[in-house]
C-alpha cells in the first residue's frame, strides 16, 4: 500500500523555497524529474518508460493453479538515463505490497498500467540502482488490438504465459517495451509434480514440502515480449546438437505422438539456419509444445519458442528464426515488426527451395499472382498496407508484416545476387547482435553493403508504398 502526507497550503514562494530545500536535503544536490510513463511507440504509447535502462530481472514466482493466485518478487537492477525523482514501471492488475529502491522503503501508487516508483532520494543520471516490488493476485488475460490473447493464460494443468506485445506486464513488473532488453534469472515454484519451463538454461530444480522450484538463467539480453514461463505436466526432452548446443524441450503429454517426428528436426533446422544467417546468437534452444487450446498463436519466446500444439515444420523453422531476427536483432518499435516477420517469413521459403519444395522466387510469383492462399480475402490482404507502416496497432501482425515483408527481402535479393544478399542477412544479423534496430537502420545498412545499387523502387513501392506494386 503506498504512504501519504498531509498537504498544509502554503504561498507561491513558501512552497518553492520548501521544495528546493526538501531536494537538496534528499539528494545532495541532485534535482530529478519523474521519469516518463510510456516511451511513445507509434502503437502502443503507454507501453515501456523514460528514464532508465534495465540491465536484469530477478524474478522469484510462486504458483498455485488450483487458486490461480501468483505471488512474485521481482528485482529490478537498472541505470537512469537522467535525473529521477520518479519512475515508472509496467504492471497490469496485481496487488503491490512492498516497493524498495536500494533497500530503503519507497513511496508509489497505481493508474492503469503504470506503477509509479518515488525513492526515497533522488536517482543521478548514470547511477546504477535496484528496485525490488513484492506483489500477488491473479494475473490476467490481455486481449490484443487484434482480438488475440496474451498475458498469463490458463490452461488444463497450468500457466502459460506470452507476452507480444504487452502482456509480460500481466505477471510481473518492467519496462514494458522491445526497445529495453536485460538478462533474466527466474525462479518458479509449483506443486510437486508440475514442471515450471522458462527461457534459456535450467540452472537448478528443488523440491521441499510438496513444492518444486525450477531456477532458469538468460544471459542475454532479451525483451520483455519474448519472456515466458509455462507451468504443467510436460514430457522432456534434453541432448545436445552436434556442435554442443544444449536442447531443451518440454511437450505436453497429449501432443507428445504428433510432435515426435517434427522435433527431432530441431538440430537440422539449426545446423541450416546457421549456415544462412550466421552464428546462433544464444547458449542453447529448445521448444514448449502445449495444447491447441491453451494459445491461439506460436510465440518466437527465447530461446524456447512456444507452439499451440504439434507444429509442421515451416512454423518450426519460422519461429527459430526469429532467434536470430527478432530476439537477438530486437525492433526499436512496434513499427518495425516486419524486421521480425517478413525475415521469419522468407525463411521458411529458403527453406522449401533448400529441401525440395518451391523456390523462394516460386513463392514470391504465387503471393504476388494470388494463387498463394485458399482465400480470395488472404490474397487481399496482403496489400493492405505496406510492411514497414501497418495502420493501427489491430494490423501490426497482419499480411503485409509477413508475407510483403518476405517479398522485400527476395526483392534485394533479386538486385544484389544471392553472394551479396547472404552477406547483407548474416552481416545484419551480426551487427545488432543482442540489440535493436528499426527500418532505417536496415535499408542504410543495405545501400552500405550493396553501393552503386539503387533500391529506390525497392523501398518506394514495396516496404513503404500504398496497394499492390507494378511487378514484370
Amino acid at each position: 500500500m503506498s504512504r501519504s502526507v498531509r498537504v498544509v497550503p502554503v504561498g507561491a514562494p513558501a512552497l518553492a523555497a520548501l521544495l528546493a530545500l526538501t531536494l537538496t536535503a534528499c539528494d545532495g544536490g541532485v534535482h530529478g524529474s519523474p521519469g516518463g510513463s510510456g516511451v511513445r511507440d507509434p502503437y502502443f504509447p503507454k507501453a515501456g518508460n523514460g528514464g532508465y535502462d534495465v540491465t536484469h530481472y530477478g524474478l522469484t514466482l510462486s504458483y498455485t493453479p488450483g487458486t490461480h493466485r501468483l505471488t512474485g518478487k521481482a528485482v529490478i537492477t537498472a541505470r537512469a538515463t537522467e535525473n529521477l525523482s520518479a519512475f515508472d514501471l509496467d504492471l497490469k492488475g496485481m496487488k503491490v505490497e512492498d516497493v524498495t529502491v536500494e533497500g530503503r522503503r519507497a513511496r508509489f501508487n497505481r493508474a492503469g498500467q503504470e506503477l509509479t516508483v518515488r525513492p526515497h532520494g533522488d536517482l543521478a543520471e548514470g547511477e546504477t540502482f535496484s528496485a525490488t516490488v513484492r506483489y500477488s493476485g491473479t494475473p490476467e488475460k490481455i486481449t490484443d488490438p487484434d482480438g488475440s490473447e496474451e498475458g498469463w493464460l490458463r490452461t488444463a494443468d497450468g500457466a502459460l504465459a506470452l507476452g507480444e506485445p504487452t502482456g509480460s506486464m500481466a505477471w510481473f513488473p518492467g519496462n514494458d517495451h522491445p526497445s529495453d532488453k536485460a538478462s533474466y534469472d527466474v525462479a518458479v515454484t509449483v506443486p510437486k509434480g508440475l514442471q515450471a519451463v522458462s527461457n534459456g538454461e535450467l540452472k537448478n530444480e528443488t523440491t521441499t514440502g510438496g513444492r518444486t522450484t525450477f531456477t532458469w538463467h538468460s544471459a542475454e539480453p532479451m525483451a520483455t515480449y519474448v519472456a515466458t514461463v509455462a507451468i504443467g505436466h510436460y514430457e522432456i526432452d534434453r541432448y545436445t546438437t552436434k556442435s554442443g548446443l544444449p536442447v531443451y524441450v518440454a511437450v505436453d503429454p497429449k501432443q507428445a505422438g504428433a510432435s515426435r517426428k517434427v522435433l527431432a528436426k530441431i538440430p537440422e533446422i539449426m545446423e541450416w539456419e546457421e549456415y544462412n544467417f550466421g552464428p546462433y546468437p544464444f547458449s542453447s534452444t529448445g521448444a514448449i509444445v502445449d495444447r491447441p487450446d491453451d494459445a491461439g498463436y506460436a510465440l518466437e519466446t527465447q530461446t524456447r519458442p512456444v507452439f499451440p500444439g504439434a507444429p509442421d515444420t515451416g512454423t518450426l523453422v519460422h519461429e527459430l528464426a526469429h532467434q536470430w531476427y527478432g530476439d537477438s536483432v530486437t525492433p526499436k518499435s512496434w513499427r518495425d515488426m516486419w524486421l521480425n516477420e517478413g525475415f521469419a517469413t522468407y525463411a521458411e521459403w529458403l527453406w522449401e527451395e533448400d529441401h525440395g519444395g518451391d523456390t523462394a522466387q516460386q513463392t514470391f510469383d504465387a503471393v504476388y499472382d494470388g494463387d498463394y492462399f485458399d482465400d480470395p480475402d488472404d490474397t487481399k490482404a496482403v496489400w493492405a498496407s505496406p510492411p514497414a507502416k501497418p495502420s493501427s496497432a489491430e494490423h501490426i501482425s497482419d499480411k503485409p508484416v509477413y508475407e510483403r515483408g518476405a517479398m522485400v527481402l527476395h526483392k534485394i535479393r533479386q538486385k544484389v545476387g544471392d553472394e551479396t544478399f547472404y552477406d547483407i542477412i548474416q552481416g545484419w544479423a551480426a551487427r545488432h547482435r543482442h540489440g535493436n534496430a528499426d527500418t532505417a537502420d536496415f535499408t542504410a545498412y543495405v545501400e552500405k553493403m550493396a553501393p552503386g545499387k539503387n533500391f529506390d523502387t525497392i523501398w518506394d513501392d514495396w516496404l513503404y508504398g500504398e496497394g499492390k506494386p507494378h511487378h514484370r
